[in-house]
């Protein structure tokens, strides 16, 4: 896997953090990028076949009835158990971090200045995790 192949959907109803981040991913790095301001929005686009998902705790602030950053996640992995999904929160409550786990997220990050750094850092990881099990399964299919 290149970095051209690699896309990641940024989702998050805060559209100012939205963007920045957006544009941090664009600067910095290869990866094809897709944003949402919902749950719902990025859900209707996992026929795009994202590699990651970098998804918001909270997702009611435009619409207190919009799907929550849980319920989105609990929507990803019935649709693909073996999208990656890295949650987003203001919150630095463990908390918060232990009921994402339990919903098989990949890892939790805090929103602050080093946020971006942090997901960087949790992309590789998940890259190389994903290239070390294609390979173990090659290995174990020979």
């Amino acid at each position: 896997m290149n970095k051209q192949n690699i896309k990641i959907f940024l989702v998050d109803d805060d559209i100012v953090f939205l963007k920045s981040l957006e544009i941090e991913f664009n600067e910095h790095t290869k990866y094809e990028i897709s944003t949402f301001p919902s749950g719902e929005e990025c859900c209707k686009n996992l026929s795009q076949h994202p590699s990651i998902i970098i998804l918001d705790y909270h997702l009611d602030g435009i619409n207190e009835k919009s799907m929550n950053g849980i319920q989105t996640l609990d929507m990803i992995k019935s649709f693909n158990s073996n999208i990656q999904v890295v949650m987003l929160s203001s919150q630095d409550k463990i908390e918060v971090a232990v009921e994402c786990m339990h919903h098989h997220a990949f890892d939790y990050v805090v929103k602050s200045e080093t946020a971006f750094m942090r997901l960087q850092h949790i992309i590789t990881n998940i890259l190389y995790y994903q290239k070390m099990e294609i390979e173990l399964n090659w290995y174990m299919s020979r």
